[in-house]
């Protein structure tokens, strides 16, 4: 697929507003005092396992996540620690181990996630109506979902 000068100018311009929207908006977030017991990755993390009917092996939670292998152990290690996160032996394959939320990890996920939804929908319609709220979610899960393209060429 040949790629125009115009396609890169406007998907450029487009990654730009996308990447300052949500700079602005992380700025919004953690000046509401909400992060207070979490930072926002480890939220992220507990959010992401909040959504899962089983624990998750770490290789597909860093798939979840915008963290490095070596970023999202240290992580994990902390939230372990901290006893909001549990690991166990994986049932498919017992020489890897699972994370999943503790008693008191779900409790303060679901602490933080009500006022950070709440956040999150204030903002959100400040700039934007029903409709707009709408296309927004249908774009960016369609980029979401979309498979990865890789640049490398094959040799």
């Amino acid at each position: 697929m040949q790629t125009t000068r115009w396609d890169v100018r406007a998907t450029s311009d487009a990654w730009e507003a996308v990447m300052t929207a949500h700079a602005r908006l992380v700025t919004s977030f953690s000046s509401e005092g909400i992060f207070t017991e979490l930072s926002m990755r480890e939220y992220d993390v507990l959010y992401t396992l909040s959504k899962q009917d089983e624990p998750m092996r770490l290789s597909d939670l860093r798939d979840s996540v915008l963290l490095s292998q070596p970023a999202l152990s240290r992580l994990v290690d902390r939230l372990v620690e901290r006893g909001l996160l549990e690991r166990c032996t994986n049932d498919q394959d017992r020489r890897a181990l699972s994370i999943s939320l503790s008693d008191a990890g779900r409790h303060l996920q679901r602490e933080v996630g009500r006022a950070h939804a709440l956040s999150v929908a204030r903002e959100l319609s400040a700039a934007l109506d029903p409709a707009e709220v709408d296309e927004l979610h249908r774009l960016a899960a369609k980029l979401a979902n979309h498979p990865r393209q890789h640049a490398r060429k094959e040799r």
